[in-house]
C-alpha cells in the first residue's frame, strides 16, 4: 500500500524545469524583453522575421534571472497568432530558455490559445477579465483550465477597471468565486492583477491609486490567501518618465511597501531597482509621501517630489575616505570592518579586544560573531553581494587567526591542568560542522569554495576535504569527524553518478547526516529523480551559495528539520512522479527519420577549405598580455554570483558599485599575476583530412591511422523545417571534397603556489578571484587561437573583423564545440581528441577517470568550418539511437548508461 503524499498548495509553474513559488521567495520577476510592446529589438527582429535572433533576446533574459519569460506579440503590423506560434515553438527546442515557465501575455485571446497550443510544462496566461461579461471570462477560464495554465486575471469588470481598493476587492472576489466554484480553478493557480496606475500626475483624485493597489492586495491575500497577485510596476512612475533617478526611487519605495503586503510578482526591470536602504533619504521621504499620500493636501508632496526631481543631476563628487567610524568601540569597529571587508585595522582591534574579554574565545563567539551575523542579515536580504561577503570572510579569519594561538595555549594549559588532578577535559560541542568535497574525478572547486565561505561567515566549522575525493574518503571522515551535514559538489555530468554512488553508501552505512547537492551540471531535477530516493535521511539540491546558509540552518533546527524535509522529500516525490510521466509524452523521432531529417547541405557545389598544414601545432608560453584582451568578463560575475551583461554591470543601479569595486581588484590581481608571471598558457592544435563515412560518424585520417569520432542526434520532433542537427552533418561525406577537421587543447598552469599562499594568509577573496580568472585565461586562450584558426591557421575567414564583444557573441563562422557539452555530450570522444592532439605530452593536461582535465582551467573542443555549422544541444534521446551508438562504440549497458544518462529518454 503505497503512502500518501501531502503537497503543499503552492503555484506550481514550470518549463522544463520546475518552479514552485513558495512563501520565502519574497518576488518573482518576470523577464519583460520578450514583449513587442515594451522592446523596439525584438519587436524589429519580430516583424523581420529574424525569430532565430530573437531567441538571443530570450536567451539573455533567462541568463540575468528571468524567472518567468512574459511573451507578448500585440502588434498591429503583425499576424499575432502565426507570430506567437512560430516564436514559442523554436524556443521549445532551445532547453536552456524553455527551462522557465512562460507567461504568455496578449490582449487578444486568440493569440493566448494559439501559444497554449505550443508550450510545455504548467505556463501564466496573462490575462483574462470580465471586461465583457461574465460568460465570456468563464469560457476563456475553460480554455485556460483544459491546458493546465494558470491564469492572471485583471480586476477589470463590465464598468471598467478598478481604480479604488473598494473596486479591486470586490472585482477579484468575484472573479475568484467565479473561477474556483464555477470552473473548477485551484485557488493557487490564479493571480490577480488590482491595476497600478500612476500617481503624482497632479490629479487629486490619482494621489491615493498606490495605496489602493497596496491595500487591496493586502485584503486580497487576507481574503483569497492562495491566489498571488501581480502588477505592472513601471505604471506607477509614468509622471516621472525621462527621469530614471526618481522612477527608480519610486519603483523601489513602491516594491517595498507592495510586497510587504503581499504582492507576489511582477514584470519589472530588476537592474533598474535601487536598494530600499540606500536611496538618499531626502528622495525616499518624498517618494514615501507622495505613494502613501501622506502631507498631501493640495498636492503638496506631490509639488515637492516633482521640484526635487528638476533638481537631480549627477554629482560626480569625489569620495573622502571616512575614518569617523574609528572613534567608536571595539565591537563596533570590529562590525564595521567585517560588514565592509576593511583589514587595515584588524590585528590592532583583535588585540584590543583580547585584552578586554576574559577569554580570547569570548573574542569570535561575541563581537565576531555579532559582526558576521550582520554580514549574514544584509546578505540573506539582498543588501549585500558575494564578493563582499568573500571580503568579510577575510577579515574573519585574520582575526581567527590572530587569536588562535591564544586559544590553543588555553587548552593546553586546561589540558595539562586535567592531567594534574585527574579530572576529564570536555571541550564544548561547538559550532555545527559542514563538510565539503568535490567528488571523484572532478576537479572543480570555485563554487564549493564559495559556499564554504559564506557558511563560514554564518558561523559554520567547514571541513574541505578538496577536489577528486574518493566516497570512502567522503564518508569515512564524516564519521571520524562527527560532522552534521555532508555536501557533495561536481561540474562534470560523470560526477551525477558518482553523487548517486555515494548516496547510496550513506544508506548502506546507517549514515544519517543530511546530504547537499550543488554544482554546475547537477538540478533539483536530477537530485529528486536520481539521489534522492538512494537516502532517506535527507537529500537536498542548493541552487547556489547565498541559499546554502538557510538550508543549512533549517537541517539543523530542531523546530524546523522535520518539517523542512517532510517539504523537500514530498516535493521530490512529486517531482520524480512528474519526471515518470513525462517520459511517455515527449514526441521523439525514429533514429531513422531523425538521421533523414540531418541539415540540407549542397556538398556535391562545395569547396572545403584546406587549413595551412596538418598534423599539430604546439604553443608554449603564450603571452597573457594577449590573452586578457580575450576575456569574457560574465561569466566573471555569474561566478561570483552577480548577473548582468558586461559593462552595463558596472553601472548597475543594484549591483554596480560593488561590481566595478570587484572588477578593479581583478583587473589589479591580473596586472600583478602578469608582471610576475605567475600563469603559463600552453595550448595545442590540430588539422586532419575528415569525411563522413554514416550519418552520424566522422572519419578521421592521420598519416598512421584512421580515427572515427562518433556523434549524437537531436531525436525530439520538432517545429516544421527544422533539422535534427549532429556534429557529423558538418563535414562532407563525398572523398573528393578533402574536407577537414580541428582539434585543440589549451591550459592554464602554474596556480597551485599561488593558491597556496592566499589560503595561508587567510585571503579566500584573492583564492576565489585567482581560481576564477584562470578559468577566464583558459576560455579567453580558446577563443583567441579559435580566431587565428579561423583568419591564419585555416584561414577560411581571412579578413574577419570582429570586436571581442562579437566574438562573445559566437558571431564568427564555424563552431568548437567541447567534448561533454551539450552538442558532443559523451566524456569519451575526449579520448581520441587527447590522442590525436598528443594533448598531455604537449600541454601536461591529465584527464582522470571520470574525463574531466585538471589542471582545471583547461579547454579543449573540435573545430567545424563549415558556415552552417551551428552550436546546438543534443537533448534526450531515444532507445533506438542510443543502441545503435552503443553497438558503435563498443559499449555495453552499464558504459551506456555511465557516459549518456543525462541525454536517456
Amino acid at each position: 500500500m503505497s503512502e500518501t503524499v501531502s503537497i503543499k498548495p503552492y503555484l506550481r509553474l514550470s518549463g522544463l524545469e520546475p518552479l514552485v513559488i513558495r512563501p520565502e521567495m519574497n518576488f518573482v520577476n518576470v523577464g519583460e524583453r520578450t514583449n513587442v510592446t515594451g522592446s523596439k529589438k525584438f519587436a524589429r527582429l519580430i516583424r523581420e522575421n529574424k525569430y532565430e535572433e530573437a531567441l538571443s533576446v530570450a536567451r539573455q533574459q533567462v541568463e540575468n534571472g528571468a524567472q518567468v519569460l512574459d511573451v507578448n506579440m500585440d502588434d498591429a503590423l503583425l499576424d499575432g497568432v502565426q507570430a506567437m506560434t512560430t516564436f514559442l515553438n523554436l524556443l521549445q527546442s532551445e532547453p536552456d530558455i524553455a527551462k522557465i515557465p512562460i507567461m504568455i501575455d496578449s490582449s487578444k485571446f486568440e493569440i493566448i490559445e494559439a501559444g497554449l497550443k505550443c508550450v510545455q510544462g504548467k505556463c501564466i496566461v496573462n490575462s483574462i477579465s470580465m471586461k465583457e461579461g461574465e460568460e465570456k471570462f468563464i469560457q476563456q477560464a475553460y480554455t485556460c483550465q483544459a491546458y493546465g495554465a494558470a491564469v492572471i486575471v485583471m480586476a477589470f469588470d463590465e464598468v471598467g477597471q478598478a481604480d479604488t481598493k473598494k473596486r479591486k476587492v470586490e472585482i477579484c472576489h468575484r472573479a475568484y468565486k467565479i473561477l474556483t466554484e464555477k470552473v473548477g480553478f485551484a485557488p493557487q493557480d490564479i493571480i490577480f492583477d488590482p491595476n497600478i496606475f500612476a500617481i503624482a500626475t497632479g490629479i487629486e483624485e490619482h494621489n491615493n491609486y498606490a495605496v489602493d493597489f497596496i491595500e487591496a492586495t493586502r485584503e486580497i491575500k487576507k481574503l483569497m490567501p492562495l491566489t498571488k497577485v501581480s502588477g505592472g510596476v513601471s505604471n506607477v512612475s509614468f509622471s516621472f518618465r525621462g527621469n530614471d533617478h526618481v522612477r527608480e526611487a519610486i519603483h523601489s519605495v513602491f516594491l517595498y511597501y507592495a510586497i510587504k503586503a503581499g504582492m507576489d510578482m511582477g514584470i519589472v526591470n530588476a537592474g533598474q531597482l535601487v536598494v530600499y536602504d540606500e536611496i538618499e533619504p531626502q528622495l525616499r521621504d518624498l517618494c514615501e509621501d507622495v505613494l502613501l499620500n501622506r502631507n498631501n493636501d493640495n498636492n503638496e508632496a506631490t509639488e515637492k517630489l516633482i521640484a526635487f526631481a528638476e533638481t537631480v543631476k549627477a554629482k560626480g563628487k569625489e569620495t573622502v575616505k571616512d575614518e569617523a567610524w574609528r572613534n567608536g568601540s571595539v565591537e563596533e569597529r570590529l562590525t564595521h570592518s567585517l560588514v565592509n571587508g576593511i583589514t587595515d585595522y584588524i590585528d590592532a582591534d583583535t588585540e584590543e579586544a583580547r585584552q578586554k574579554y576574559s577569554k580570547p574565545l569570548e573574542v569570535i563567539e561575541g563581537p565576531l560573531m555579532d559582526g558576521m551575523n550582520v554580514v549574514g542579515d544584509l546578505f540573506g536580504s539582498g543588501k549585500m553581494f558575494l564578493p563582499q561577503v568573500v571580503k568579510s570572510a577575510r577579515v574573519m579569519k585574520k582575526s581567527v587567526a590572530i587569536l588562535t594561538p591564544y586559544i590553543e595555549a588555553e587548552k593546553e594549559e586546561r589540558r595539562l591542568k586535567h592531567i594534574a588532578d585527574g579530572t576529564k577535559n570536555e571541550e564544548g560541542a561547538g559550532a555545527a560542522k559542514v563538510l565539503l568535497a568535490t567528488v571523484k574525478g572532478d576537479v572543480h572547486d570555485i563554487g564549493k569554495n564559495i559556499v564554504g565561505v559564506v557558511l563560514g561567515c554564518n558561523g559554520y566549522d567547514i571541513l574541505d576535504l578538496g577536489v577528486m575525493v574518493s566516497a570512502d574518503k567522503i564518508l569515512d571522515t564524516a564519521v571520524k569527524e562527527n560532522v552534521d551535514i555532508i555536501g557533495l559538489s561536481g561540474l562534470i555530468t560523470p560526477s551525477l553518478d558518482e553523487m548517486v554512488h555515494i548516496a547510496h553508501e550513506m544508506k548502506r552505512r546507517n549514515m544519517n547526516q543530511p546530504l547537499l547537492i550543488g554544482g554546475a551540471t547537477t538540478s533539483r531535477m536530477h537530485t529528486a529523480v536520481k539521489i534522492a530516493p538512494q537516502y532517506d535521511n535527507g537529500v537536498v539540491h542548493v541552487l547556489d551559495a547565498s541559499r546554502s546558509v538557510t538550508v543549512a540552518g533549517s537541517l539543523l533546527s530542531k523546530e524546523q528539520k522535520v518539517q523542512f524535509l517532510d517539504d523537500i522529500r514530498n516535493e521530490y516525490v512529486k517531482l520524480k512522479e512528474g519526471f515518470d510521466n513525462k517520459k511517455s509524452v515527449k514526441q521523439y523521432l525514429s533514429y531513422t527519420d531523425a538521421a533523414n531529417n540531418a541539415v540540407k547541405i549542397d556538398w556535391e557545389n562545395y569547396k572545403a577549405p584546406a587549413p595551412s598544414f596538418t598534423g599539430t601545432k604546439v604553443f608554449d608560453d603564450f603571452p597573457l598580455t594577449e590573452l586578457r584582451n580575450y576575456i569574457d568578463w560574465k561569466p566573471f560575475f555569474i561566478a561570483w554570483e552577480m548577473h548582468g551583461n558586461f559593462p552595463e554591470i558596472l553601472t548597475d543601479k543594484v549591483v554596480g558599485k560593488e561590481a566595478t569595486k570587484l572588477y578593479n581588484d581583478a583587473n589589479a590581481l591580473l596586472d600583478n599575476l602578469i608582471q610576475e608571471k605567475w600563469l603559463t598558457a600552453t595550448g595545442v592544435i590540430g588539422f586532419w583530412e575528415a569525411v563522413r563515412t554514416a550519418p552520424d560518424t566522422i572519419e578521421v585520417k592521420t598519416e598512421k591511422s584512421r580515427v572515427k569520432l562518433e556523434s549524437l542526434r537531436q531525436q525530439i520532433k520538432k517545429a516544421a523545417d527544422q533539422p535534427n542537427l549532429s556534429l557529423a552533418d558538418f563535414i562532407s561525406p563525398l572523398e573528393t571534397s578533402h574536407d577537414h577537421i580541428g582539434a585543440f587543447a589549451v591550459t592554464i598552469k602554474g596556480i597551485e603556489p599561488h593558491i597556496k599562499k592566499f589560503e595561508a594568509q587567510h585571503d579566500d577573496y584573492n583564492k576565489i578571484m585567482l581560481q576564477a580568472l584562470c578559468d577566464r585565461f583558459a576560455e579567453a586562450f580558446a577563443e583567441c587561437l579559435h580566431q587565428k584558426v579561423r583568419k591564419e591557421y585555416w584561414g577560411y575567414v581571412k579578413d574577419e573583423q570582429l570586436s571581442n564583444e562579437d566574438l562573445i557573441k559566437e558571431k564568427y563562422t564555424g563552431i568548437r564545440p567541447a567534448p561533454g557539452y551539450p552538442a558532443c555530450p559523451d566524456h569519451t570522444e575526449k579520448y581520441k581528441l587527447f590522442n590525436l592532439l598528443n594533448a598531455t605530452e604537449n600541454t601536461g593536461i591529465q584527464l582522470t577517470e571520470s574525463l574531466a582535465m585538471y589542471p582545471a582551467a583547461s579547454v579543449c573542443g573540435w573545430y567545424f568550418s563549415h558556415p552552417r555549422s551551428q552550436y546546438f544541444g543534443v537533448g534526450k534521446i531515444a532507445k533506438d539511437q542510443l543502441e545503435d551508438y552503443a553497438k558503435r562504440k563498443g559499449w555495453n549497458n552499464e558504459e551506456a548508461n555511465r557516459w549518456l544518462r543525462p541525454n536517456l529518454e
